[in-house]
C-alpha cells in the first residue's frame, strides 16, 4: 500500500487559497485517476479538483467552507502501490514554511530606503500577501498583526480576521505598514456588509438570500464605486456597414470556421486598435504609480443561466485575427455558461467589454472592473432614420445604430481622454470595411 496526498492546486498567480464547497467522496470511497474529489471555491472562479491517483480515500484534512492555502494538503488517498515511499508532494507544515520565508523576502526586501525601524517578520506565523496588503492599507502594525486571533489552519490570520479586526479596532499601534510593498496587487478592504435582517417586513415578501457568487459581486462593486471616481461619457456610432457585412458572410464564416461570428469579437477587435492608440486607458493606478499595461487583455462580461455575470478574458487580444477571436470569445462564453472556466480564464484583464444590449438596453453606465481604468458599454442595435450628409446635400437613410457609454477612472482619466478614446471606437465601428475580405 502507498498513501499519495492531494493537495490545494495553485489556482492562478494571484490566488492564495480557495474555499472547500462540497466534498464529492468520503473516506472508503473508491476514487479513480482524474475523478473529481471536491469543488472549490475563490474569489473568481468555481472549479473543480481531480484525484491525482486511483485508489481508495483514505482521510480527508479540511471540512466544507474552510479556506485552504494554495499547496496545503486536503486529503490522503490508499493506493494498491506497493511502494511506502513518501509522498510526492511536501506536507502542509513545509509548505506553508516555505511561503512564509518567500514572503518574508521579498517583503523585507521591498521596505524603502528611508525606512529607519525594521520590521519583525521572525515569527512562525504565515501571513498571505492578501493579509499584508490590508494590514498595510489600514496601518496595522506587525505586532498588531502578531495579536489578531487567526480562525485559519494553524491559527493563521485569514481575510475574515483582518477585516473584523479593522472593523472593531479603535487605534492604530506600533509601526505601520505603509512602507512595505507587496508583489501583489493592493486591494482596498472588503466592505462591510450587514446581512442580517429586519425583525419584520410588511406586506407580501419573499426572502432570498444571495449566494455566494451574488456576495462577492456586490463587495466588488462596491468597492470599485469607493475605490475610483467614476465618469461616464456616451456617444453614438453608425454600425450600418458592420452589421450588413456580418449578415453577409455569416453562413459562410460558420460553415468555415465552425463556429459562429457575433459582434462581440468585431467590437474587441476595435477597442484593441484604439488602446494602441491610447495606451493610457490600458493602464491600473498602484498608489501614486501608474501602471501602463504592454498586454492587451480584453474581459468581457458574460451573463450566467444564474443571472450573475462573469468576466471571462481574452488574453493578449492585439495577437488575434477576427477568426481567432470569435473561437476566443465563443469558447470562453461556452465555458462560462457550462461552469468550466478555469482561474486563468477570469485574470489579469486591463480593459473590459460589456454587452448591454444583450438584453435590450440601449445605453448604461458600466462599474469599472478593478483595478482597471475603463469598462465599454454597447447598447442595443436599433434602426432609425439618420441625416446622412453627402457633398450632394443631406438626406434622411434608414441607418443601423448603436449607442457606446465609457466608465472611466477619474483620477487617471481625464474627461478629455476618456472622450477620445470613446469616440475614437465608435469611428473604428463606423468605418468598418463591407467589402473586407472573409
Amino acid at each position: 500500500m502507498a498513501i499519495v496526498e492531494l493537495v490545494m492546486p495553485k489556482l492562478g498567480e494571484s490566488i492564495m487559497e480557495a474555499t472547500i464547497l462540497k466534498w464529492l467522496k468520503k473516506p472508503g470511497d473508491a476514487v479513480a485517476l482524474d475523478e473529481t474529489v471536491l469543488e472549490i471555491a475563490t474569489d473568481k472562479v468555481d472549479s473543480e479538483v481531480p484525484s491525482t491517483a486511483a485508489g481508495i480515500i483514505d482521510e480527508i484534512l479540511f471540512n466544507v467552507n474552510d479556506i485552504v492555502p494554495i499547496g496545503t494538503v486536503i486529503a490522503r488517498i490508499r493506493t494498491e502501490a506497493a511502494s511506502t515511499s513518501s509522498p510526492t508532494t511536501p506536507p502542509v507544515t513545509s509548505t506553508v514554511q516555505t511561503v512564509k520565508a518567500e514572503t518574508a523576502k521579498e517583503i523585507t526586501s521591498s521596505v524603502t530606503h528611508h525606512e529607519t525601524k525594521p520590521i519583525n517578520i521572525g515569527s512562525t506565523r504565515f501571513y498571505s500577501p492578501l493579509v499584508l496588503n490590508i494590514a498595510a492599507s489600514e496601518g496595522i502594525s506587525m505586532s498588531e498583526l502578531e495579536n489578531i486571533p487567526g480562525t485559519g489552519n494553524e491559527g493563521r490570520v485569514t481575510k475574515k480576521d483582518i477585516l473584523h479586526y479593522v472593523s472593531t479596532r479603535k487605534q492604530p499601534s506600533g509601526q505601520p505598514l505603509q512602507e512595505i510593498i507587496v508583489p501583489v496587487q493592493k486591494i482596498q478592504p472588503e466592505t462591510q456588509v450587514n446581512h442580517s435582517l429586519p425583525v419584520s417586513y410588511t406586506g407580501n415578501v419573499e426572502i432570498i438570500e444571495m449566494d455566494r457568487m451574488r456576495r462577492l459581486i456586490a463587495d466588488h462593486m462596491v468597492r470599485s464605486k469607493q475605490t475610483s471616481p467614476h465618469v461616464t461619457s456616451f456617444t453614438e456610432t453608425d454600425v450600418t456597414n458592420l452589421v450588413l457585412w456580418r449578415e453577409k458572410v455569416k453562413k459562410d464564416f460558420e460553415k468555415r470556421e465552425g463556429t459562429k461570428i457575433t459582434y462581440t469579437p468585431l467590437f474587441i477587435e476595435a477597442i484593441v486598435r484604439c488602446i494602441k492608440k491610447f495606451p493610457l486607458i490600458n493602464c491600473s493606478l498602484d498608489g501614486n504609480n501608474i501602471l501602463i499595461k504592454k498586454d492587451i487583455n480584453i474581459g468581457m462580461a458574460t451573463a450566467l443561466p444564474s443571472g450573475n455575470l462573469i468576466v471571462p478574458v481574452i488574453r493578449n487580444a492585439d495577437q488575434f485575427n477576427m477568426v481567432g477571436l470569435a473561437k476566443q470569445v465563443n469558447q470562453l462564453a461556452d465555458s462560462a455558461r457550462q461552469g468550466k472556466l478555469r482561474p486563468d480564464d477570469t485574470q489579469n484583464g486591463t480593459f473590459t467589454l460589456t454587452n448591454v444590449g444583450t438584453f435590450g438596453s440601449l445605453m448604461g453606465t458600466p462599474i469599472i472592473n478593478q483595478p482597471q481604468v475603463a469598462i465599454l458599454a454597447v447598447g442595443a442595435i436599433k434602426k432609425r432614420p439618420v441625416v446622412i450628409e453627402t457633398p450632394a446635400g443631406d438626406s434622411i437613410a434608414i441607418r443601423h445604430m448603436m449607442y457606446l457609454s465609457m466608465s472611466y477612472d477619474h483620477r487617471i482619466v481625464d474627461g478629455s481622454l476618456g472622450a477620445t478614446f470613446l469616440t475614437a471606437v465608435a469611428k473604428e465601428l463606423e468605418n468598418f470595411d463591407p467589402e473586407r475580405p472573409l
